[in-house]
């Protein structure tokens, strides 16, 4: 949902950038989740000398790549280019890294002075 959300504002600050509808944003995004599920680890597999190589930064080229695929997917989702691409994948990220923070909840188990037969047997952390 949120990337969806994302694409509408990239559609609205970026010229280069077209989404018809919500619609076409919601599938966007779920065509978008696909490619980086399957195809972005493979992309990441064969760049890995040329994302050494410049620390880390070739990871926006390559979720610009996914980005232009999944505009070759999607007839309702159109990018003009590969620097339009390239900056809507850095926008599309800062919104991730902003407001789909992973906030991850940490459960501690303490065991007792007199625990039953099935109690734990030392602290446990579930994440």
């Amino acid at each position: 949902m949120l990337l969806s959300v994302a694409l509408m504002a990239g559609d609205w600050i970026f010229d280069s950038v077209r989404i018809n509808s919500s619609f076409a944003a919601l599938i966007t995004a779920a065509v978008i989740m696909i490619l980086n599920r399957f195809v972005k680890p493979l992309l990441i597999l064969l760049t890995i000398p040329a994302t050494l190589f410049t620390f880390g930064f070739f990871i926006l080229v390559v979720n610009a790549l996914i980005l232009i695929m999944a505009s070759s997917i999607v007839p309702a989702f159109e990018i003009q280019g590969f620097w339009s691409a390239f900056w809507l994948s850095i926008f599309l990220s800062v919104v991730q890294i902003v407001f789909g923070a992973n906030q991850n909840v940490r459960i501690q188990y303490q065991k007792d002075k007199n625990p039953p037969d099935d109690s734990f047997d030392d602290y446990e952390e579930v994440q």
